[in-house]
């Protein structure tokens, strides 16, 4: 279960009232026969809106659902009128609490804001509502020949606006870049109630500051998505995956690096460390040889013609002294023999500690090496079992230590533990997140990374997105001193 925190004192009737009337707003396609119908405020209704991926948990006093941008405007004024702390929600599969609302909140639920507006092939772009699915919009788009490239590992269930909030990219990244390089517009609503619009619905555009790729990644702190205008890629005639394995995690690293100095970027590269191949063995079977000690997972995507070239180069590239053995897949049978692998870890982790921290942090990829060395070291001084994996491409490692919640002991263990992951991923010249956000997690380490005066700075664009200081507060950056968390 999730860790739960104290509530607050409902809403006042007045102010339920004034939401109700928001709501009541034309222009929705609500499902509910009244306004009333599309507002919770009975405990035991509002609870699963109270927490999201991570283990924490809270119970907002109120959940608003909203089918159209004049109903969003009306409830950020109504919270603003009675000082209630507002949190967007789409379908809570982030891990670092950024969903999780203040008690005695709104949440404020886009589930039902799920429209596909427009896919407009001619110009490659969708325009989307923040509700709809990331999978859905890839079906959608490739029914026209296109996809969006960001693609996390919840596509199934994660929705666009989530993916914007937290800047979710995902595998394919590595060449075709995260929700900021692939979003041409938004509209939104500020934290007084303004419906702003930014971007352009062109590829090129400089006029004024670039505010959507600001609002993208601020987890709701300075406005709340209410239209995304998106950037289609063409579909790929074809694709090779190649897995290659490597007796030591140096060897994989100086691959990664070789990779991505030549001309022909993978569309995807995933790498598992020893410890993952390790956790793997003790449930499937891997195909692979026993002194293996890391393992890349490959995809190279491009025109028909030159794609067995393109394999070629990249597997060239890969190929080193601690190379073990190098597969290639053309067809999706091999293809998903040799994706078997990877697939098979979470099972894995989830059967051992279904309560893992899993941190998602980013390191220069020439560093990568260094990095699994130093959480080997962590690892033995803190009896803490990590195992990483992630996209190698790109340097953004997903490191999980493998604990027991129900031990004092080790979770006090754990959090030593992962303060000093931290302060490696920093002295490394990486960043504390890669595509998981910042949230309640991470939030009183981000002043490792930033300095006072960026930190003042974001401090005052919130404060002018949001005068009030209603949507998502606290979250993100650190309390100031005066403040306690």
């Amino acid at each position: 279960m999730p860790e739960r925190q104290p509530t607050a004192a409902p809403l006042a009737r007045n102010a339920i009232e004034a939401l109700r009337r928001a709501l009541g707003q034309t222009g929705g396609t609500g499902k509910g026969d009244s306004a009333a119908a599309d507002l919770l405020t009975d405990p035991a209704d509002c609870l699963p809106y109270g927490y999201d991926n991570s283990r924490r948990q809270r119970l907002p006093a109120a959940v608003a659902f909203v089918t159209c941008a004049e109903q969003v405007v009306a409830l950020v004024r109504v919270c603003n009128d009675h000082r209630i702390p507002l949190t967007a929600r789409g379908l809570g599969t982030g891990t670092t609490g950024a969903t999780v609302p203040e008690p005695g909140g709104l949440v404020l639920s886009f589930e039902r804001m799920n429209r596909i507006i427009t896919i407009d092939p001619a110009n490659r772009l969708a325009v989307v509502e923040p509700g709809v699915v990331n999978d859905d919009l890839q079906r959608a788009a490739a029914e026209h020949g296109f996809f969006w490239p960001p693609d996390p590992t919840s596509a199934a269930v994660c929705t666009i606006g989530g993916n914007l909030a937290y800047n979710a990219a995902g595998p394919k990244a590595v060449k075709y870049g995260t929700p900021r390089d692939n979003t041409l517009g938004l509209t939104a609503v500020t934290g007084d109630g303004a419906l702003l619009r930014t971007g352009v619905m062109t590829t090129k555009g400089v006029v004024g500051y670039d505010l959507t790729r600001l609002i993208i990644g601020s987890e709701g702190t300075l406005a709340l998505v209410t239209q995304a205008t998106l950037k289609l890629t063409p579909l790929p005639e074809t694709k090779r995956t190649l897995r290659i394995t490597y007796r030591d995690i140096h060897s994989a690293a100086g691959a990664v690096a070789a990779i991505m100095a030549q001309p022909i970027t993978p569309c995807a590269l995933e790498f598992m460390d020893a410890a993952a191949i390790g956790m793997v063995r003790r449930f499937s079977d891997l195909g692979v040889a026993e002194e293996t000690g890391a393992l890349l997972m490959i995809e190279v995507d491009g025109p028909a013609a030159g794609i067995d070239a393109a394999a070629e180069a990249v597997a060239k590239a890969a190929g080193n002294a601690g190379m073990l053995e190098c597969s290639v897949a053309a067809d999706k049978d091999e293809i998903a023999a040799l994706w078997r692998t990877r697939k098979s870890l979470s099972p894995a982790l989830r059967h051992v500690a279904p309560k893992k921290i899993n941190e998602d942090v980013v390191v220069p990829v020439a560093s990568m090496g260094r990095f699994i060395d130093g959480l080997d070291r962590l690892s033995r001084e803190h009896a803490i079992t990590i195992v990483n994996f992630g996209h190698a491409g790109n340097g953004n490692i997903h490191v999980n230590l493998l604990v027991d919640p129900d031990d004092p002991d080790e979770m006090t263990r754990a959090a030593v533990c992962l303060s000093a992951v931290f302060d490696l991923v920093i002295s490394l010249g990486g960043t504390l997140s890669g595509e998981h956000g910042v949230g309640l997690e991470k939030r009183d380490f981000v002043d490792r990374e930033l300095d006072p005066v960026a930190l003042d700075l974001m401090r005052a664009i919130k404060r002018q997105f949001d005068p009030n200081g209603i949507l998502n507060p606290d979250k993100g950056l650190p309390l100031p001193a005066d403040r306690d968390a």
